[in-house]
């Protein structure tokens, strides 16, 4: 037993119920020994040599001595390849039945015994021992997946595998998920477990709640992403290369993946960041489109308590004059932490306060938790039991977990029917009034005084009709919650964008929202695994997310909660957020400085707010995240894959955040072309390195030079901010109105800035040639 587990399930639920959380453990240990019988003796396989091929249309199938494998090129160049008659679908990463095949891409011989498929945009090489290569056009590896091995019992059962890759010697990776030690991801071994670490984490800790095998690497031959469509638990090693000094040899860098079970298949997307994300969201969905007031600051604590201190807290912001979109309201708000309830001694009319504050331009948003409360009288309960929504075990028996509120089950997101049943169930919150939903302890979480904080491995899900068990239901149980709560809130209010964000996802989950870091823990090292986060999810697919601000547990300094609040102004999701006992997190209770300082930060989140519309849009069209690494525009750029300290805002800005304690000056990195400090007006030339100040009132932003961004203009209205273009070059920008909360359809403006005799002249570009901007225009860096 874990006497640290007993301990914290003590203190945190009492000593009766502390010790049903025992109870509860040893329940899972038993299903699971009863479930999953030993593994036994297994015996190994590899596919041997190549023994023949079938064309079929973009590639074909690859005979082996012991397996085959199917290839597979799309028109647009997205490799697939599966081993074992393993094919993209069933697959829940998908948005549809995967791109349709590359006519022109064929199977052919190749040297050695092997065979090749050639296309216009990738060429995929397969050896004769069942080895896959990746390669440009122009033949330079881009990575090289060595023969696979299998472990198969031999009394029957799934196979385990591992697949061991080679990439460039200079390659780096990211990806992977949320990782909180990102977002270049070093030496070491990674699991892919969607996990609660219990109460807060920091950069050491991993897994988190939202993990992927999807691997984003970037090497001077180019750019390309890897997916492992297999939902089971896993790790993934990774080694980065060394390259030769004089005469030596390269040592190639090295990913491996290991897999307790389920297909071995993978997709590959090549080329450039920004194609790549193209082709990643044309393959797995569009993101969400957040409504615009998701865009701006919002605010949330575990325990507001009453309608009373919500009003006390809008209140605060709006005599201060601090804008304020969104107020979070947590389990908490609920009656006994049941689901789809209020308590009504504290909340006596949530619909009345939910219009008061809307009438304020304040949205209120739920917390919903997948665990139901098992009990005599719990109507949702005794509604999920009669329709068999609920997780069960090997025996049939209903699965039951310590939660929130006590003994709980399961729905089984696995199920249509359930998933449906389940979206119905938001007209509910939004009869309370709400205007969107926050997913948590949707890992799932069982809280446990040892083992595994989820349900038993052996516990059995519907999985679409084809039936499993948690082993591979687990990562995407997350992920299909958003699915059912997304849909629901589509069915229900189908003229208005749904706002939904989740703790724990899996690939695809963009389609139905985003999600934030958890429980981060509070201290500097804290801020820094915020921004990590962030650009690994967005290098994922996932480009809504954001920390919680100020970290989740314990008593920022003023201090670290001011650099907090400054960097999470310049990513999408806002919010700032406290656990039960970590104190107030509203600007004002850190001082008068601070609370001026705030002021600032929010002040220009809400004049960039037609950006982050913008942004926002783009992102849906393009799947380009709106928080980039610094060398997305340049991944050649070898320094600037190094820099994990600051980042691109779409195109135009470059957000250098404090993330020292007592630091008022910091370097940064410039990308090439020219770059004027957004404060002072100075243009500094890249590439190469600059010291900026950076007092506590601000942090370092830059602006490309030509850049056109959509902002507020002094009236509220929408203007244009041009950065003058350097002489000789010219710029531009990207300009999407907000055309309201619904499914309208939006037009993308383009804008470029040029210098003609000395002055910056802005037209906008249409199809009929360059006209006026129609727009109001501020020209800044001249």
């Amino acid at each position: 037993m874990d006497g640290r587990g007993l301990v914290r399930s003590v203190r945190v639920f009492g000593s009766v119920r502390g010790l049903r959380t025992v109870r509860a453990a040893w329940r899972q240990r038993r299903a699971d020994a009863a479930g999953l019988p030993p593994r036994g003796a297994e015996r190994a396989r590899v596919p041997g040599q190549a023994q023949g091929a079938e064309p079929l249309p973009g590639g074909g199938t690859v005979r082996f001595a012991r397996s085959s494998l199917r290839v597979c090129v799309s028109a647009g160049g997205t490799v697939f390849w599966g081993w074992d008659g393993a094919g993209p679908e069933p697959s829940y990463a998908l948005a549809g039945a995967g791109p349709e095949p590359d006519p022109r891409a064929v199977l052919e011989p190749d040297t050695d015994g092997g065979w090749r498929v050639v296309s216009e945009r990738v060429t995929v090489a397969v050896s004769r021992h069942g080895a896959v290569e990746i390669r440009t056009p122009g033949g330079v590896p881009l990575r090289r997946d060595l023969p696979p091995r299998w472990w198969e019992p031999v009394g029957g059962g799934p196979a385990r595998w591992a697949q061991r890759a080679e990439v460039p010697a200079d390659a780096r990776f990211f990806g992977l998920g949320g990782r909180s030690a990102g977002p270049r991801l070093r030496d070491g071994s990674y699991r892919l477990w969607n996990t609660d670490p219990g109460g807060r984490f920091g950069p050491g800790d991993d897994p988190l709640y939202l993990t992927m095998p999807v691997q984003f690497v970037v090497a001077d031959a180019g750019t390309h992403l890897a997916f492992h469509d297999n939902s089971w638990d896993g790790r993934v090693t990774l080694a980065e290369g060394e390259e030769g000094a004089g005469s030596g040899h390269d040592r190639p860098g090295t990913s491996e993946v290991r897999m307790e079970g389920g297909p071995l298949r993978c997709w590959v997307v090549v080329g450039t960041p920004a194609r790549v994300l193209h082709n990643w969201a044309a393959l797995t969905g569009a993101p969400a489109l957040p409504p615009a007031w998701a865009l701006g600051p919002q605010h949330a604590r575990w325990g507001f308590g009453s309608a009373a201190e919500v009003r006390r807290v809008v209140a605060g912001y709006r005599e201060r004059g601090l804008p304020l979109s969104a107020l979070h309201l947590d389990i908490d708000h609920y009656d006994g932490h049941r689901v789809f309830t209020v308590d009504r001694e504290r909340f006596p009319d949530l619909p009345g306060l939910a219009e008061e504050l809307r009438g304020q331009g304040v949205r209120l948003v739920s917390i919903v938790d997948p665990a139901v409360a098992a009990e005599p009288g719990n109507v949702l309960y005794e509604e999920g039991r009669a329709g068999g929504a609920f997780v069960r075990d090997a025996r049939g028996e209903e699965v039951r977990g310590m939660v929130w509120p006590g003994e709980c089950a399961f729905p089984d997101f696995t199920d249509p029917a359930v998933r449906e049943w389940w979206g119905g169930l938001y007209e509910e919150r939004l009869r309370q009034g709400f205007s969107g939903v926050w997913h948590d302890m949707n890992e799932p979480v069982s809280f446990a005084a040892f083992g595994d904080p989820t349900l038993p491995r052996s516990a059995r899900h519907h999985l679409d009709g084809r039936g499993g068990d948690h082993r591979e239901a687990h990562n995407v149980y997350g992920l299909l919650m958003a699915r059912a709560g997304y849909d629901g809130l589509r069915r229900l209010r189908p003229g208005e964008r749904p706002f939904l964000f989740t703790r724990a996802g899996w690939a695809g989950m963009q389609r139905y929202g985003g999600t934030w870091s958890g429980d981060v823990a509070t201290g500097w090292p804290g801020l820094r695994a915020s921004l990590a986060l962030v650009l690994g999810l967005g290098l994922c697919g996932v480009p809504y997310s954001g920390p919680d601000v100020g970290g989740f547990d314990g008593s920022p300094s003023p201090e670290l909660y001011l650099r907090w609040f400054q960097l999470g102004a310049w990513l999408p999701l806002f919010r700032t957020h406290a656990a039960l006992d970590a104190g107030r997190r509203e600007p004002w209770e850190f001082g008068p400085e601070v609370l001026e300082h705030a002021r600032v930060a929010l002040a220009e989140r809400e004049r960039l707010q037609p950006y982050f519309v913008t942004l926002s849009r783009l992102a849906r069209m393009t799947g380009a995240p709106y928080v980039r690494p610094v060398w997305w525009g340049t991944p050649e750029d070898r320094v600037l894959r190094e820099c994990e300290d600051a980042f691109l805002l779409g195109d135009a800005l470059l957000v250098a955040p404090v993330l020292h304690r007592g630091s008022d000056r910091r370097a940064v990195r410039l990308p090439r072309g020219r770059w004027y400090d957004t404060a002072t007006g100075e243009a500094y030339e890249g590439p190469g390195q600059v010291l900026l100040d950076a007092p506590l009132a601000r942090v370092p932003v830059l602006a490309r030079a030509g850049a056109v961004l959509p902002v507020r203009g002094g009236d509220g209205e929408l203007a244009l901010e041009v950065w003058a273009p350097e002489a000789g070059r010219t710029g531009g920008g990207l300009v999407v109105r907000d055309t309201g909360d619904g499914w309208e359809p939006a037009e993308i403006e383009r804008y470029q800035s040029r210098r003609v005799d000395g002055l910056v002249v802005v037209e906008r570009v249409t199809d009929e040639g360059p006209v006026a901007p129609g727009l109001p225009v501020r020209v800044r860096g001249v």
